[in-house]
């Protein structure tokens, strides 16, 4: 077995992913203090053709170094706009028809396991604040909230982790 190098791996140009057909999928980040978890939600977005991504109220903005660290680039080919209320977004995106999902630990959640992603609906995922979590109009206002079953003793994943759980195991069910 060889490793492949760079050039080995076929990688779209930034013009081949902007013309891309993409996941139905669109990344909400909302107040994300660390501007590595934003680059590494902008390189996930990349690996898997997300639709968009929209950072909200303190969230960091490209260009920015500390994100480019993470994204390596990523911030030229997924589509991204700065929105400050994400209730305002939310509302939006419902409107569009578009499910709302936020991924936080509250009653009712629904273990991601166990959630059947329908064929031919968008997504908008929604990831919270690294210490508040997902705010409680958002959760209020989400079609459903998917939680992460965790084992261990610490209750949380990095935000980052958790984007590319939820991306990941989405993609899956969408694909199938």
């Amino acid at each position: 077995m060889k490793k492949l190098i760079l050039d080995e791996l076929n990688r779209k140009s930034v013009q081949e992913f902007k013309e891309a057909e993409k996941t139905p999928m669109i990344i909400v980040l909302d107040n994300i203090r660390s501007m590595h978890n934003i680059g590494a939600f902008f390189r996930t977005a990349d690996a898997f053709l997300i639709e968009k991504i929209y950072l909200c109220g303190i969230t960091a903005t490209p260009p920015n170094k500390e994100i480019h660290k993470t994204a390596l680039g990523a911030t030229e080919t997924v589509d991204w706009e700065y929105v400050k209320e994400i209730d305002e977004l939310i509302t939006k995106l419902k409107e569009e028809k578009i499910t709302v999902v936020s991924v936080e630990q509250v009653e009712g959640s629904v273990m991601l396991n166990d959630f059947e992603v329908e064929k031919g609906k968008k997504y908008a995922l929604v990831f919270g604040n690294e210490v508040k979590g997902v705010s409680q109009s958002v959760v209020n206002t989400s079609d459903v909230v998917i939680e992460i079953p965790q084992l261990g003793s610490k209750h949380s994943l990095n935000v980052s982790v958790s984007g590319g759980i939820l991306i990941w195991d989405f993609y899956q069910k969408m694909i199938k």
